[in-house]
């Protein structure tokens, strides 16, 4: 897969300005379009207010996410913001998922827990829009993605849909990472070799891992792991439970979005 066409989640909070440098970089970096969906809830009805639609913060919202959109992609060939007009929070995910259908890639934002968004946006996008999520995390900043990446690999579906979709985002990385828990180590070991060959027909050279579950929960030490190599991307496929049956489907997808630091490409 080529990156020709990406989509950035816009919604005026805080981490917009970061969301926004890192899909400004994506496109210059891949010659891609770039369209900004400009999506976010409106503020809760007041008791006994006769509401307007669009309401003036939402109205001053939009105007201001448009202007820094303008600004930031000068100079990019194909760029277009877009407003999703929509408010509610069914509206806003659904607005989103019908964006990201069009796209190599939508990038999104990890929940800030600033009521700007449905608190469940990112799932449902990973789950409804068939293309690949790259979430940034709410605090810190991104200065490099796919350089130094660990993939996350159970032999899955879903782990096989994200190690494709993030060659792209990969391509030319110092060091790769092909992680594997140890549930059946021999098996895994094995698939997880078969999956560094795979990188390796693609240019990729990666060094192999298995870890033993040893009183920590799975996705921490996916993290943990993460954090002790210095690794600036996080391939993760989502809702997917075959190598990880101590899981329900959709727990470490949860998991990972409430308690990552770094960014993660996640498909479903």
């Amino acid at each position: 897969m080529t990156l020709k066409n990406l989509l950035v989640h816009r919604d005026g909070g805080p981490r917009s300005a970061e969301r926004l440098a890192v899909a400004v970089d994506l496109a210059r970096r891949h010659g891609a379009r770039l369209t900004g969906l400009f999506a976010r809830c409106a503020a809760p009805r007041t008791v006994g207010i006769v509401t307007q639609w669009p309401s003036p913060a939402y109205a001053a919202a939009a105007a201001a996410d448009r202007d820094a959109f303008a600004a930031a992609t000068r100079g990019l060939p194909d760029a277009q913001w877009r407003d999703a007009y929509r408010g509610g929070t069914r509206e806003v995910t659904h607005a989103l998922i019908e964006a990201a259908h069009h796209v190599d890639l939508v990038i999104l934002g990890q929940d800030g827990g600033d009521g700007t968004v449905p608190p469940d946006l990112v799932e449902q996008v990973l789950l409804h829009a068939g293309r690949p999520g790259l979430v940034l995390p709410c605090a810190g900043t991104v200065e490099t993605i796919g350089r130094r990446p660990l993939i996350a690999w159970n032999h899955s579906r879903e782990s096989a849909r994200a190690l494709n979709d993030a060659l792209p985002l990969i391509a030319g990385c110092t060091r790769a990472v092909v992680l594997s828990v140890a549930v059946r180590p021999d098996e895994e070991r094995a698939a997880a070799r078969d999956c560094r060959r795979h990188l390796e027909a693609h240019g990729i050279a990666a060094d192999v891992e298995v870890l033993v579950p040893e009183g920590v929960g799975v996705m921490d030490m996916m993290l943990n792991r993460a954090a002790d190599l210095d690794a600036d991307l996080l391939v993760l496929g989502a809702h997917g439970h075959i190598g990880f049956p101590f899981l329900y489907r959709g727990d470490g997808t949860r998991h990972i979005l409430a308690h990552m630091t770094l960014p993660v490409l996640m498909s479903h």
